[in-house]
């Protein structure tokens, strides 16, 4: 699809996903639609060559995988993106009372978001919740589809000071206002268990976080520029979605890995830490008949592509990036380095995923964090140990990360696509870390 159309289904995969449980819900429909068979956990798996899959973990995390038609001598071939973004969580008692009747919203932090960004501007809440219905416990998503909370500022002429920096305290400054006299704390759970049809009775517990309803946008008078919230990551589980479902490797298994949790280092049982993909991994390898010699042999043949949004330069603090590894918007993807490792990033995988974009005519950039600044890391190392293999980490350029309303360019998503499809169609041969071939 061309750049402007592809801009486009993006701001709509972000609006169907305002939490990590609704992001695995919308990539689960398009599964299901492009024909892709649902494995549980649960069960034993069968599986036949030429096959598509998935599996989700906590109704948060994902992997979705093609097997090729020819695997007697098989790879995995692997993405990895995250659901999650940081945002405001709800709290189990989540009334606060105010002044004169006033009610609040009791949130923390998830993750490491801009606070101000927040403030001012309609919110709603998305998640999930869990129901008793005839003694069993239900998970039920919700999204309130109205405007319905806000964090309001201190007025200036009460703060004068706010503008030459303020630090906000968490638990006073920023909790959602939700009446002013009208609704009691018990209608917060009447509301939930209105919008579910359920009674208050039968909410057991939640899971619900905080979501910015200011749609996203194509904009610019060249129309250069998307912005919408939870780009960081939802843009790279976008593109790597599109990705595998457009391509073809008949001697690989192509794996589309979507981890929650990142924003807050992976260590949930769902997160790139944990046994989620060697899991799946493991299984398919069973599930072709082969034994565990066949899978470390497999492993040793693998490469992932860790897909993490990076910084672009700023407009007005270019002095912020380092001086040649600045990324530009709409200038193609970014592939990430950390002399430190943060980023799994080598001379090898740069070598390989720099040469499967040069066949696709897809452009790249580097990124480098300026090295008396630390940044941060990703999805790529913390995976690599529970499973490990070349890879390389990527993103696409970005402004204000962990804003409540992120901006990126317009053309890169379309690019990051491309480069994605022309990864999982390539036929990777590769010998240790002395020879890699491209077919």
């Amino acid at each position: 699809m061309d750049h402007q159309t592809c801009s486009q289904e993006l701001i709509k995969t972000i609006a169907a996903s305002p939490s990590a449980f609704h992001a695995v819900d919308t990539v689960v429909r398009r599964l299901e639609a492009a024909g892709f068979m649902a494995l549980s956990e649960n069960d034993t798996w069968t599986l036949e060559p030429g096959g598509s899959y998935f599996t989700t973990r906590n109704g948060s995390s994902l992997i979705a995988f093609k097997l090729g038609s020819s695997l007697d001598n098989y790879h995995f071939q692997m993405s990895a993106a995250h659901t999650d973004s940081p945002t405001f969580k709800l709290k189990s008692q989540p009334a606060l009372s105010g002044p004169d009747g006033v009610l609040r919203l009791n949130v923390e932090a998830y993750g490491g978001m801009i606070d101000y960004t927040w403030l001012d501007r309609p919110l709603s809440l998305a998640g999930r919740v869990m129901v008793e219905k005839d003694g069993a416990i239900e998970t039920r998503l919700l999204s309130i589809d109205r405007d319905l909370l806000l964090i309001p500022s201190v007025a200036v002429h009460m703060n004068r000071d706010v503008n030459q920096g303020y630090a906000f305290n968490r638990q006073v400054d920023l909790c959602p206002l939700f009446s002013v006299g009208e609704l009691s704390a018990e209608d917060i759970d009447r509301l939930i268990a209105d919008e579910l049809s359920v009674t208050p009775e039968q909410i057991l517990a939640h899971d619900l976080v905080l979501v910015n309803r200011q749609p996203g946008c194509v904009w610019g008078a060249a129309k250069e520029f998307v912005s919408a919230p939870k780009l960081d990551d939802l843009q790279c589980v976008f593109a790597s979605l599109e990705a595998l479902l457009a391509s073809d490797n008949p001697h690989a298994v192509t794996v589309c890995a979507l981890f929650d949790n990142e924003e807050v280092g992976s260590g949930s049982k769902q997160g790139a830490l944990s046994t989620l993909l060697r899991d799946t991994l493991a299984r398919v390898n069973a599930a072709l008949g082969k034994g565990e010699q066949d899978l470390l042999a497999a492993l040793a043949g693998s490469f992932m592509v860790s897909c993490d949004n990076a910084h672009a330069v700023h407009p007005n603090h270019p002095e912020l990036a380092d001086e040649k590894n600045r990324p530009q918007l709409n200038a193609g993807v970014v592939i990430k380095e950390h002399a430190g490792q943060l980023y799994t990033t080598d001379a090898l995988s740069r070598a390989v995923f720099e040469s499967i974009c040069r066949g696709a005519n897809v452009p790249t950039q580097t990124f480098a964090n300026r090295s008396d600044k630390r940044g941060g890391s990703t999805l790529g190392n913390l995976s690599n140990r529970q499973v490990s293999v070349h890879s390389v980490d990527i993103g696409l350029p970005q402004l204000a990360m962990h804003s409540a309303y992120e901006t990126a360019g317009s053309h890169d998503t379309a690019w990051a696509i491309e480069a994605l499809k022309a990864f999982f169609s390539t036929d990777l041969h590769i010998d240790g870390s002395s020879r890699v071939t491209l077919r």
